[in-house]
């Protein structure tokens, strides 16, 4: 991979023509995941998804763009459905911090997710731009909303969070050893009561450490 470009590619200005950029989008995800990137081809996904190799260039750039583009729609349903910011008025700070993770854990073991991150990975090897563009877009924006949470948190004296980020990290950490898993393709724990007692004791133990004095 040489350039990110898909960002400055032109935007659909119809709903036709935002179905057809959706459309080129799922397929070539469903085949690189089928066949792996490096196999796939423009004339692939063109002979899958219809259309012509025209729209390609319109909208990504290149198979790097489209390919980025991919990641980038794959991060915006996470942050639907995963991730939202702390709204203290409808939740706890526990409970939002629960809650999270096992949205967050239910995500990562799904096969298809699973998968694309290996593939994810294994690209993102190849090209450090690609690597320092999602994780600014996607690792990066993921630990802010949580740093947010824990600096209101400690802004109402609920605890004490002197370094939200550093304690961000350390939160996600809790899911570090299911990711691992997943990348190197180990049995992840199937036991859902197992797993939610995990989550109930780190959560726990992460508040402990920052109980006001």
């Amino acid at each position: 991979m040489t350039d990110i470009c898909y960002p400055s590619c032109a935007k659909p200005q119809t709903r036709r023509g935002e179905e057809r950029r959706l459309a080129l989008l799922l397929c070539a995800s469903d085949l690189f995941l089928e066949k792996g990137y490096e196999a796939v081809s423009l004339d692939d996904i063109v002979n899958h998804a219809g259309g012509s190799k025209t729209s390609i260039y319109k909208y990504f750039g290149n198979k790097e763009g489209l390919f980025t583009a991919i990641c980038d729609y794959r991060r915006e349903v996470f942050f639907k459905g995963v991730c939202f910011p702390y709204t203290p008025e409808t939740s706890t700070l526990r409970d939002y911090l629960m809650h999270t993770l096992l949205r967050f854990y239910q995500h990562i073991i799904q096969p298809e997710n699973i998968a694309f991150m290996r593939m994810f990975t294994e690209q993102t090897q190849k090209d450090p731009q690609l690597a320092h563009y999602f994780y600014n877009q996607c690792a990066l924006n993921i630990q802010n909303t949580i740093s947010s949470a824990l600096e209101h948190a400690h802004a109402n004296n609920e605890i004490y969070c002197a370094q939200p980020q550093f304690s961000a990290t350390m939160y996600f950490g809790i899911l570090r050893d299911v990711e691992w898993r997943n990348l190197m393709g180990l049995d992840v724990p199937a036991n859902d009561a197992e797993t939610i007692d995990y989550i109930n004791y780190s959560v726990d133990l992460f508040l402990k450490a920052h109980q006001k004095a």
